[in-house]
């Protein structure tokens, strides 16, 4: 009998081992499908800058001969640049869009690897001990499921309170226009202009939500730039002044610290102002020579540290982040109580750069 149930336990765990096979060749293969996407993406982002450029430079020959241009050219030029425009943060987002699922394809075939070695290192060992997962390993894999769901939840409301919400108010004001215009022409007018600054200041919303999914001046600029322009932006959207300290060599650094500094900085932010309610937050960032700083200190309402993250679901957020800077190699600690705000530092070592 209990030969008969190792036999069971053998063949169910080979089954396992080629399903983990089977589904670690099909990320690669949906990786190959990506990369083309991306390429194409990204070939499509470069020919729509290119024209972007030129339709700016056709609205700067505008503005030095506007009184002499037709109005016909004028509107054209105008029409151009701002389909152009629209277009290319569309595509821009879409190519982010595809190189953020890239980078989640190839962790999953990494984890997929891993996982075949490892069930091929441990074919030897006892069946229950081989198909029970540490529970150390268990607990990060839910904290990691629990912040990407709450992080797609939180997408989802803002996208359904901002850009969904108003595109329906443009069908609805496009219905009004239409009625209006044989019966009462002025009136139709005055609800095109309405109809035309509601477009542009979703419009505006929409640059500021891809701007928070993922800042394409990360890329370009670093994270320094970015965590700048990304606190004004939380500054001006919340009515919240938020002083921003940057000491050290300002420098590029990795693609994957420097997303994490800003994930992690971003976390904080929105805790503290969201959870903590707080009223003045601070935030520094030192640049050293072989390793990375930031603080956020907020005065807010403030919770007991390991409580909160021994069982509170508001700060799964900010356990995954630890966890990510721990990845690094780096430290995160936590200072809070209630009622005495919160001080979050954390450390990420970087490669010291050599003279050559």
């Amino acid at each position: 009998m209990a030969e008969q149930t190792t036999s069971h336990g053998d063949r169910t765990f080979q089954a396992f081992i080629e399903e983990a096979i089977k589904d670690h060749e099909q990320t690669q293969r949906d990786l190959k499908e990506i990369d083309i996407l991306i390429k194409q993406s990204a070939a499509e982002v470069e020919r729509l800058a290119q024209r972007n450029g030129q339709a700016l430079s056709q609205e700067r020959q505008l503005k030095t001969n506007f009184e002499t241009l037709p109005r016909d050219y004028i509107r054209e030029v105008y029409s151009t640049l701002t389909d152009v425009q629209q277009r290319l943060y569309t595509m821009r987002g879409q190519l982010e869009k595809l190189q953020s699922d890239q980078r989640n394809l190839e962790r999953l075939a990494e984890f997929q690897r891993r996982l075949i070695d490892l069930a091929g290192h441990t074919a030897s060992l006892p069946e229950a001990e081989r198909s029970r997962p540490k529970e150390s390993d268990l607990s990060s894999i839910i904290r990691v499921i629990q912040t990407e769901e709450s992080a797609k939840q939180s997408l989802v409301r803002e996208m359904h309170d901002g850009p969904a919400s108003s595109l329906s108010n443009f069908i609805l004001q496009a219905e009004i226009c239409q009625r209006f215009f044989d019966v009462n022409p002025d009136r139709a007018k005055t609800e095109l202009n309405a109809l035309k600054s509601a477009a542009a200041s979703t419009f505006n919303d929409v640059k500021n939500f891809i701007f928070d999914l993922r800042p394409m001046m990360l890329d370009d600029l670093g994270v320094v730039p970015t965590l700048r322009r990304y606190v004004e932006s939380f500054q001006e959207k919340n009515g919240i002044t938020v002083p921003i300290t940057v000491t050290g060599v300002e420098r590029r650094l990795e693609s994957h610290v420097e997303v994490t500094i800003f994930r992690s900085v971003q976390e904080l932010l929105n805790n503290s102002l969201s959870h903590a309610r707080a009223t003045q937050i601070q935030v520094l960032l030192d640049l050293e020579r072989d390793q990375i700083m930031a603080v956020v200190e907020d005065n807010g309402s403030g919770f007991n540290v390991e409580e909160a993250l021994g069982s509170s679901a508001r700060t799964i957020g900010l356990s995954a982040h630890r966890e990510r800077i721990e990845m690094l190699g780096g430290k995160m600690n936590i200072q809070s109580s209630l009622g005495q705000g919160t001080r979050v530092e954390f450390t990420i070592p970087v490669e010291v750069e050599t003279a050559v």
